[in-house]
Formats: structure tokens, sequence, C-alpha cells
């Protein structure tokens, strides 16, 4: 009971987290699952993968309702980077316990790092956009930016690989790419981005369980935890101090990188 309780918690904490700041639960999902049980790295990323699934289900849900996805740039990004979650999870299959914990730590510490001192402003690139976008959220807040969709796909992939290859959701790289490289609004990369993760861990999920990966007993606690967390997340997100949550969020991504690495 107490175990059940454990999981259903942590699925809470991963869906609010992972849906406000658009990176998925698996940064949670992943280090708490290392912690609490022995298991192969690839049945962690497996089961992560598969209750990333249920946080963007629900995500993409309430942020479709409030017109913040933009759909047109989801589709190409997703498109690029389904190839890349099922080589990512091939790999994943064969990976020894200790070069994943290290890669997964110092992968968390480098999103942490880039999380506290990324740029205040949308990075000028010497590409000309090829995408122009203009459209009206639920609440009227009309949004207006342009983009290079060719480098978007392309990272896209890489986006794709790292996810399921980590079990994390691809937005610790696909929103810094849409909100600093494509100067996408923050409130629109970020629901974008559970979109993109949403149709990328359906594939990616699919393969872990192809390859028996996943730990279906875990995903039965904590799913339902990921989805009502993506849903209080998406709603409370743009009410919520952006900055401080990310300063907060990077340092106790921080501790838990130094813990996995020393594992």
């Amino acid at each position: 009971m107490v175990d059940a309780l454990l999981l259903l918690l942590t699925g809470i904490v991963a869906g609010v987290t992972g849906s406000v700041v658009g990176l998925g639960g698996g940064f949670i999902v992943v280090p708490a699952l290392s912690f609490l049980y022995v298991m192969p790295p690839a049945h962690i990323v497996g089961t992560s993968m598969a209750v990333l699934l249920f946080n963007s289900i629900s995500s993409t849900i309430t942020y479709a309702r409030q017109k913040r996805i933009d759909f047109a740039a989801g589709l190409s990004f997703a498109a690029a980077s389904i190839p890349g979650s099922i080589i990512g999870a091939f790999v994943a299959d064969g990976l020894a316990s200790k070069t994943f914990f290290v890669g997964f730590g110092c992968f968390l510490i480098l999103i942490s790092l880039f999380l506290i001192f990324k740029p205040k402003k949308p990075v000028q690139l010497p590409l000309e956009p090829t995408v122009r976008r203009k459209f009206t959220d639920a609440s009227g807040t009309e949004f207006e930016y342009a983009y290079h969709r060719p480098l978007g796909v392309w990272i896209s992939f890489v986006v794709g690989f790292i996810s399921s290859l980590l079990g994390v959701g691809g937005g610790s790289i696909l929103v810094p790419m849409m909100a600093i490289l494509f100067a996408f609004p923050p409130h629109i990369a970020t629901a974008t981005s559970m979109f993109t993760i949403f149709l990328s861990a359906i594939i990616g999920s699919g393969t872990h369980w192809y390859l028996d990966n996943i730990d279906w007993l875990k995903v039965l606690y904590l799913a339902p935890g990921a989805f009502l967390g993506g849903l209080i997340g998406a709603k409370i997100a743009p009410k919520l101090p952006a900055q401080t949550i990310l300063r907060v969020l990077s340092i106790m991504l921080i501790i838990v990188a130094i813990r996995l690495i020393t594992k």
C-alpha cells in the first residue's frame, strides 16, 4: 500500500512539474525509480516513457483547450523526433547501469545550468525564417513569431533520440530551442513541446513495449498521478512565476544528478 501511494505521489509531482515547464515528467520519474528500486536502466527508461505518455496526453488536452499549441510546428517536430525515439529505445536496451546513471546525471546538470543561465532574449540566428505564425489563444492574447523549420526538424531528431534513450521528455531541448532559437512565446513553446512529446512518446513507449522494457505494475500507479498532475500543471502554468520555478527546479535537479553520478 505504501509502495502504491509513493508511486502515485511521484507521478503527480512528475506530472505537475513536467507540465509547468514543458519538459515532461521523466526527469522526476527516472531518478525516483533509480533510488527506490533495483531495476535495469532499460526498464527504468521504458517505464518512464510509458508514464510520460499519460502525462503528455493530459497536458496536451488542457493546452489545446487554451489554444496555446502550434499544431503545425508540433507535427513537423514530432515527425523528425519519432525516428530518433525508435533508435534511442534500441540503444537504451544495451546500456550498462553505471554508464546510464552517469550519462543521465551529466544530462541533468547541463539542462539545469542552461535553465539558470539561459539568455533572456532570443538568439539572432543567421538564418531566414521559413515559417511565420500568427494566432490568438482562448484568452484573446495574440501571438506572432517566425522560425526556421528545417533547423527545428534536425534538432527534433536528436530530441527524439535523447528522450527515448534516457526516458525523459524531449522538452528539455525543445522548449529552449523554440523559445531561444526560434523566438516562440514561452507559453506557446511549453504547450507545443508537450504536444510534440505526446506524439513522440507514443512511438517511444511502443518500441520499449516491444523490447519488453516496461514494468506495467509500476506504470499502473505512476500513470494516474502523471495524468492528474499534467492537468493541474497545464492549468496553473500561466499563473506561476516562470523564472522562480526554473531556478528552484534547476537546483533540485543538480542535487539529484550528483546523487545519480555517485550511485
